[in-house]
Formats: structure tokens, C-alpha cells, sequence
């Protein structure tokens, strides 16, 4: 290692030269500090328990060592390594990036997936019958193929949860013990997880054997970004939001939803005054969200609004505004959304808006960042917003399509009803 006890590059892992191979195609210089710190451990066989956000590098870090292991040892025509995730699209994202770091190496690979044709599960059930040497997975389309009884993976050597705590909040807890049952007690088990509450305690101690543990703290929005936050009604948010579209530096900007309903309801607003507007959520197919995705990949799109099922884990480059319309649930998921912006040392610009049953939800954020954002005025013609209190606790996730169908203002709109807790109950696991 270097002075300063950094890896200078990842030559020094002694990966096979076919890994070097797709390292420096995909363009990876240094390791990043998940890097550096898990693949030594999953080089050595440890099982590993690590907290990381997106963004970090964690699936090189997770990729890497086993694609390294697997064609270092002795050829099966098994499934040698499972990938669990929590949604398709991270499931597509993992897939390109193996396909990369792979392309100079005899590694087969496979991503399984919902919301395919017949002719996609076909093509699953050969893969899955022939066995493809790295498969990455959503728990449902994989209990789907078990359930079947077609798949082996009684040869498994590496199994690999990502965003573990995310799964566990879609109520996927089940699903992973059926698919672990499927496969052998002697094997290498790894956990990624951005957070690491009580319950992703209970299932390292279920699923990984005297696991290494790796932290890599919460890295804080970068300077980069230009985080602005605005106290405002309900009825409001949709003429702000307007207000922030016009600006013609903004060539392409992120909307955040909290439910797919009311990211149809914004999208269908937004359409009537632009063109360029599309929407993603969990009543799309998987094919019709990957066009989406394409195209304002491709800046054929320029506003996508979309749940929360694209805040982590989805590389978009050169997006220039990400609009929280809803306050996250979870500050952490703060960080998750604006770091959709400012990517690779670029500029960008992320605002908040902040209902009255919000305040609270965002104080937390204000915590977790270190420091109060200032808020911003509204423009003119809005009106006043609302009093921001500190120690306002909100009303939680009231009636979220008030925010689209109420007409005017009541006059006991400033008003506060009782407080109450965060909800925390199944209506949190629905898919978005």
C-alpha cells in the first residue's frame, strides 16, 4: 500500500489477468474505500457483512473477487454465484456492469427478473437449467423458477445480497430464507446494506458465519450540489415545480415521488404545459421502463418522474436537477435522491419541497446532513408558505393526492391537527 495506507490501483489484488482485462475497459483506475476494504476479505473466503450507500462501488467490490475466484478454480456446469436484489432494475443495472468486468472472461451470466414476456422466462428457464455461473435475481422471479423445481443450486459457492435493508422493507424477509433453503450450508455469504437496523442484525446472524464487518459512512451530499429547500402547501407544489422547469440551464431533471400515484397524477400535470415528460413506477413492465430509462438516458426526455424505485443503484449521467416532491420517509433516502445529480465532480442543483405534514421528516434530513438548509422564498405569485417549526413533528403521510386535487384553501388550512408517528406498518412495504 501507498503512504497514506490507500490501495494505489487494482493491480494490487493480483486479480487474473482477463479481470484486469475488464477493469480496464470499464475504466477503473483506484479503488474506491469499500473496495479496498471488502475485496481482500472476499479474496481471502471471509464472509462479509458491509454498510455502504450507492454509489461507493460496492458492486465492483462485491463483482470483482468473484468473477477472480470462479475462473481461477476448477470449471462446473453449476450455478457457482446468487445475486439478490431488490428490483428489477438494479437486477439490469449489476447485469451490465458483470457483463463488463466479465467480457474477457469465459464467466457466464444471467439476470432474472418479473415483468418479462413468456418468451423471457423461457429463455430464464434454459439459462437457469444449463447453469449460467453468476445469476442475479429478484426474490420473487427466482422462487417463481424454484418453485418449478428446474433450478440447481446445490453447487453454489457465493451468495451475495445487496441492499439488504431495502429487501426487508419490501417485505422480501420471507422469499430470501425460501431461496437460502435451496442452497448449501458450506459457502460464502455477503451482505451489502446501506443501513444496518436491528432486523439486518437478525438476518446476518441467520445467513453469514463469523462474518468480517465493513463500514463505510454515509458520505454527505457533495459540495457540488446546490441543495435548495422550500416551506410551502400542498397545493402549492405543483406551480413551484412549474416555476423550477423553466429554467432553460436544467436540460434534464429527476421529480420524485413518493407513491405511483401521485407520480401520475404530477406527471399528467406536467404534460399538459411540456412535452418532454415521462413517468416511472411499479405499474410499468420491465420493458417499458428500461425504454423509459433509455430515453432520458439518452436526453430524448427531458423531466422522468418517478418513484422511488430509481433512487439508488441507477448511474444517470449529467442529470442537472432532482426535485423531491415528497420529502423522503428516511433521511438516508435523502442522499440516495440527490445523489442522482453532481456526478463525477459535475455541478447540480437538488430542491426540497416541504409540506406542513413534512417538516418533521425533514429536520431529521437536516440531522443527518450536519447543518440547517436554508429556505428558500417562494416566487412571486404563490403566495406564503407556512411557518417552519423545528420541533414540529407533522401529521405524516396524509392523503398524499391532496396535493393535486384540492382546489383552494380552506380557512383552517393553517391549522394543525394532532400529531402523529411516522408510519411504519405494511403500508410502507406497497409497491411503488
Amino acid at each position: 500500500m501507498s503512504k497514506n495506507n490507500q490501495i494505489p490501483d487494482f493491480s494490487f489484488f493480483n486479480f487474473d489477468p482477463r479481470v484486469m482485462d475488464g477493469i480496464e475497459a470499464m475504466q477503473y483506475k483506484v479503488p474506491t474505500p469499500v473496495q479496498q476494504k471488502v475485496i481482500p476479505e472476499i479474496m481471502k473466503g471471509s464472509d462479509v457483512i458491509a454498510c455502504a450507500q450507492t454509489g461507493t462501488g460496492k458492486t465492483a467490490a462485491f463483482l470483482l473477487p468473484v468473477i477472480h475466484r470462479i475462473i481461477t478454480s476448477e470449471a462446473r456446469e453449476k450455478i457457482r454465484a446468487l445475486v439478490i436484489v431488490p428490483t428489477r432494475e438494479l437486477a439490469v443495472q449489476i447485469s451490465q456492469q458483470m457483463e463488463g468486468f466479465g467480457y474477457f472472461s469465459p464467466v457466464s451470466s444471467l439476470a432474472v427478473y418479473g415483468g418479462g414476456t413468456g418468451e423471457v422466462y423461457a429463455q430464464e428457464k434454459r439459462a437457469l437449467t444449463s447453469g449460467a455461473d453468476v445469476v442475479i435475481c429478484t426474490p420473487g422471479r427466482m422462487i417463481s423458477h424454484l418453485n418449478l423445481g428446474y433450478v440447481d443450486l446445490g453447487g453454489l459457492d457465493y451468495l451475495i445480497l445487496d441492499e439488504a435493508d431495502r429487501m426487508l422493507d419490501m417485505g422480501f424477509h420471507d422469499d430470501i430464507m425460501k431461496i437460502i433453503s435451496y442452497i448449501p450450508n458450506k459457502r460464502q455469504s455477503l451482505l451489502f446494506s446501506a443501513t444496518m437496523p436491528p432486523k439486518i442484525r437478525e438476518l446476518t446472524k441467520k445467513i453469514l458465519h463469523k462474518p468480517v464487518e465493513v463500514n463505510i459512512d454515509l458520505a454527505k451530499p457533495p459540495d457540488q450540489i446546490r441543495q435548495e429547500a422550500y416551506v410551502l402547501y400542498n397545493d402549492q407544489k405543483p406551480e413551484l415545480v412549474k416555476f423550477l422547469l423553466q429554467d432553460p440551464v436544467m436540460k434534464s431533471i429527476l421529480i420524485f415521488g413518493d407513491t405511483k400515484v401521485g407520480v401520475k397524477q404530477l406527471a399528467r400535470t406536467l404534460k399538459k404545459q411540456y412535452q418532454q415528460v415521462e413517468e416511472i413506477h411499479s405499474d410499468l413492465s420491465q420493458g417499458e421502463r428500461e425504454e423509459v430509462m433509455n430515453r432520458f438516458k439518452s436526453k430524448q426526455v427531458r423531466i422522468l418522474v418517478a418513484t422511488d424505485i430509481i433512487s439508488r443503484g441507477i448511474d444517470v449521467e449529467d442529470i442537472d436537477m432532482v426535485i423531491n416532491y415528497d420529502v423522503p420517509n428516511d433521511a438516508e433516502d435523502y442522499v440516495h435522491r440527490i445523489g442522482r445529480t453532481a456526478r463525477a465532480g459535475a455541478h447540480g442543483k437538488a430542491c426540497t419541497l416541504i409540506g406542513p405534514e413534512e417538516q418533521y421528516q425533514f429536520v431529521s434530513i437536516e440531522r443527518l446532513l450536519g447543518r440547517t438548509l436554508e429556505k428558500t422564498p417562494l416566487p412571486g405569485g404563490l403566495g406564503e408558505g407556512p411557518e417552519y417549526k423545528t420541533d414540529s413533528r407533522g401529521g405524516g403521510r396524509m392523503n398524499r393526492s391532496r396535493h393535486f386535487s384540492r382546489k383552494k384553501r380552506g380557512p383552517d388550512r393553517r391549522k394543525k391537527g394532532p400529531a402523529s408517528k411516522r408510519r411504519k406498518g405494511p403500508d410502507r412495504n406497497k409497491p411503488r
